[in-house]
């Protein structure tokens, strides 16, 4: 799949575009066969039966187990042991790579295109169902934040993009992202925003307007693709059920990925095919390497943000 050069400009023009019907059936079917294997492993060390794949994660969940670390397909940005888990199987990575996305990714950042280690699983529970005080951004709701905000500063010039894949229908109900779009007569609509560490790191609310937000409903194997400058959060679960979804995120290859402690891989080359990784154990390799090199060294914050700015008082 590619995109018009009308849905590009209209990407560029309002911060995001929704992109229906981009994944196939075979390969959400293999990304779920994958997980369930996942969980099934996660529910035998837990000693818990397993009843399928939501059910299952809802006792998972209830019962109190971390299952959301094992599962998600980068390290944390707390504090990294040599033993932290993390999920990097031939499945995700056939969706990082897959043709696809980088169609899309190509399409707005041009043909050299790198996966970036700024990616995340996002399965979140029922509201009620979290625990009181639950913080991460992966589980719970997702506070006003930009893209380019929550990356290190050495990425500011950074040509990227972000590709939020529904592996669930994402409705308003269950959550959905929202978004505030650029003002079309607003020239410093792009520009970064303050962001403070509160729960998660997220902008103020004296810098948003609440009457522009926007709900950004996603079918099944759509996508939602957003600038890194475009503030934008989730809203809450409120079904009974879990909405799943991956973060992802591309950029131009050679740039800063704003994640240097983290690895990259160059996932499309018009000009250089042969530095592609292909090899999904590679990629995996990667991250056991990254793993062990943070888990030596002192904490790398994430974030660049201080509580000291006046915009946090």
């Amino acid at each position: 799949m590619t995109l018009t050069p009308d849905r590009v400009q209209t990407f560029h023009r309002q911060g995001y575009l929704v992109v229906e019907d981009v994944l196939s059936t075979d390969l959400l079917n293999l990304i779920e066969t994958e997980y369930a294997d996942v969980l099934r492993g996660l529910s035998a060390r837990w000693g818990l039966p397993w009843k399928g794949f939501f059910p299952t994660l809802h006792a998972m969940h209830l019962a109190g187990h971390d299952w959301f670390q094992p599962m998600d397909i980068s390290l944390p940005g707390d504090e990294i042991a040599a033993d932290t888990p993390f999920h990097a199987g031939p499945a995700v990575f056939e969706l990082l790579t897959s043709p696809a996305l980088l169609d899309i990714a190509e399409a707005l950042l041009g043909p050299e295109v790198t996966s970036t280690p700024i990616q995340h699983l996002r399965i979140k529970p029922p509201a009620r169902d979290l625990v009181p005080g639950e913080a991460r951004a992966h589980v719970g709701g997702t506070l006003w934040h930009q893209d380019r905000g929550v990356a290190h500063a050495e990425a500011d010039a950074t040509d990227m993009i972000t590709v939020w894949v529904a592996m669930t229908d994402a409705t308003e109900e269950n959550g959905c992202l929202i978004v505030q779009p650029f003002a079309d007569d607003d020239g410093g609509a792009q520009s970064m925003l303050p962001h403070c560490p509160l729960s998660q790191t997220a902008i103020p609310k004296a810098h948003l307007d609440p009457a522009r937000a926007r709900a950004l409903p996603v079918r099944r194997g759509g996508v939602v693709l957003l600038h890194p400058m475009v503030p934008h959060a989730s809203l809450d679960n409120l079904s009974d059920g879990f909405r799943w979804s991956f973060d992802l995120r591309y950029q131009v290859t050679g740039q800063p990925t704003g994640r240097a402690h983290f690895p990259a891989f160059v996932a499309r080359s018009r000009a250089h095919p042969a530095s592609e990784l292909h090899d999904w154990r590679h990629w995996r390799r990667l991250w056991g390497e990254a793993r062990l090199a943070c888990a030596a060294r002192d904490h790398i914050p994430i974030h660049r943000w201080t509580s000291d700015s006046p915009h946090c008082a």
